[in-house]
């Protein structure tokens, strides 16, 4: 799973490029916030409790629900998902802004948002990318190089990712009865959303909306670092090479990359790559309304100077 290390440069970028936005949309407040008085929704299910640190008198409003074609709080293609892209391009499903009162996810729809998200379009060229990175590194030697080794690279990146999407968010919290979801919060300052954004990551809500610690995304991601790891990751293997000052060949040995600390540090690796991930969603609205603004404002400002 050395993609995962291979994506390190490119989630830094993006999170470098997501913190220079940051300063100018943490104070961007909060689109359509709540009624100062609790609405009644007779089909409504109580409020859960835990994970989304929202007021239970947070409503869902129509506004909420499409911003741009895309959804950060309402119904996606799922109900009780969205269809939020991060950064407009990855796929963002599991994370609801300004969730209020929604009903749990069944374990059908848990494994189809999982799907949907795992096998969407833009998820093809970003293995793509990693893959390209893995291979100029040519990380884990043993799948070689050329479009083999590429075609190698691609598949096994393809697999980590997917296979870490399905344990951690499908798979773990049907059998655990947790909620896979993501509730963002708009209330407090920059260090109380990213303390509450890193925290998600060992604290959930149950089906039931009680607070439960997160199994699903500890267990969920060793389980899912050890099977990759260990099934199609290279084993150790033997190379030749020409060795001038004894004029013969030479005995090379590759370790293998199905080995315990391999295992231990890629699980490790996902916990980090995974936390970063969230503090990224818990911003990312702010960071979209302040993009959104600014093109209105220059869309305005052209309008204005026409003629």
């Amino acid at each position: 799973m050395s993609i995962k290390f291979a994506a390190r440069p490119i989630v830094a970028f993006v999170f470098a490029s997501f913190l220079s936005f940051l300063c100018a949309a943490q104070q961007t407040p909060p689109a359509n916030p709540a009624p100062s008085t609790p609405q009644t929704e007779p089909s409504a299910k109580p409020a859960a409790s835990g994970q989304d640190a929202q007021s239970p008198a947070l409503k869902q409003t129509p506004s909420d629900n499409d911003k741009d074609g895309q959804s950060t709080s309402g119904q996606g293609k799922n109900a009780g998902t969205s269809n939020d892209r991060l950064f407009l391009a990855l796929p963002n499903f599991l994370t609801l802004e300004n969730a209020g009162k929604v009903p749990p996810l069944t374990t059908a729809q848990k494994f189809k948002v999982v799907a949907r998200g795992s096998f969407d379009k833009i998820e093809f060229p970003w293995y793509g990318i990693l893959s390209g990175i893995s291979q100029a590194e040519n990380s884990e030697p043993g799948y070689g190089q050329g479009w083999e080794g590429y075609g190698k690279r691609y598949a096994s990146a393809f697999a980590d990712g997917t296979i870490e999407n399905f344990m951690v968010g499908a798979v773990m919290p049907s059998i655990l009865h947790q909620d896979p979801r993501f509730f963002q919060t708009s209330e407090g300052g920059f260090a109380h959303r990213a303390g509450y954004a890193v925290s998600r990551i060992f604290v959930t809500r149950t089906d039931s909306g009680h607070s439960q610690f997160n199994y699903s995304e500890i267990i969920g991601s060793a389980l899912s670092a050890a099977i990759s790891t260990n099934t199609y990751h290279p084993r150790s293997f033997i190379t030749t090479r020409y060795d001038p000052t004894t004029n013969g060949l030479t005995y090379v040995y590759n370790a293998s990359s199905r080995t315990l600390p391999n295992t231990l540090s890629v699980w490790g690796t996902q916990l980090a790559y995974d936390t970063i991930t969230i503090v990224i969603k818990e911003f990312w609205p702010d960071v979209h309304r302040k993009m959104n603004h600014k093109h209105s404002a220059d869309s305005n400002q052209a309008g204005n100077s026409n003629p």
